[in-house]
């Protein structure tokens, strides 16, 4: 009796273990604060890039889609929500809300209630998407809330991205910009969910999940 005690308390501890292992390799596998990356549209090879050509209507600079994947205009750098600041190497919750800030620019993905110039004269409305701010700075219109399947955001994951304001998704849906830019792509907000609101991330820097994390979840299940 005492022998099938202690075996069920040994299987109890090797459970708890196995728990905080597949947690730390989710962890390992997370997108981190901090982390700079070129955001792909899923299912195509649109890169999500800061257009420094021409601003929209609005007077804001415009954000497009390429098919370039060397392009090193199309890196994003990932932070927390406007007024916040989090550690570098912490992992994104999905449901957090967090802030795109473009590498080149240091200007943050923005949306608003301007209308988008391509597809803003559909059924359905689409907000116009740009890139605000000067030196990674603009308001609370910049913030975005991560939408995906588990506890974190994974780097091979398909994640939306739902403005925290105006609630509409970040998509591309194919209106193509003429001269000076031919060919690149419209980024804008669908409030349906579909296809075209889905990304992931691609080449980049990822940092490393925090030591301090780890130690909480050993402690939590232990």
């Amino acid at each position: 009796m005492g022998q099938m005690r202690k075996q069920t308390q040994i299987n109890h501890m090797l459970r708890a273990l196995q728990l905080v292992n597949d947690r730390d390799g989710v962890r390992t596998k997370s997108v981190q604060f901090q982390s700079c990356f070129q955001l792909l549209q899923a299912g195509t090879t649109q890169c999500g890039r800061d257009r420094h050509v021409e601003n929209y209507s609005s007077g804001q600079q415009s954000v497009t889609g390429v098919t370039s994947v060397d392009d090193s205009n199309s890196y994003w750098r990932i932070r927390g929500k406007t007024a916040t600041v989090c550690e570098r190497g912490t992992p994104i919750r999905c449901g957090q809300p967090i802030r795109l800030t473009h590498v080149n620019t240091g200007r943050n993905l923005h949306s608003h209630h301007f209308t988008s110039p391509l597809s803003g004269n559909q059924v359905w409305w689409h907000p116009e998407v740009s890139a605000f701010g000067e030196e990674g700075e603009g308001d609370y219109l910049d913030d975005w809330t991560v939408l995906c399947n588990g506890p974190y955001w994974v780097r091979d994951g398909e994640v939306r991205f739902k403005h925290s304001s105006t609630e509409v998704l970040l998509s591309v849906t194919g209106e193509q910009y003429g001269r000076p830019i031919s060919g690149q792509k419209e980024v804008h907000g669908m409030a349906q969910p579909s296809q075209n609101n889905y990304w992931k991330t691609m080449e980049g820097i990822f940092m490393k999940p925090t030591e301090l994390l780890k130690t909480e979840v050993h402690h939590a299940e232990l």
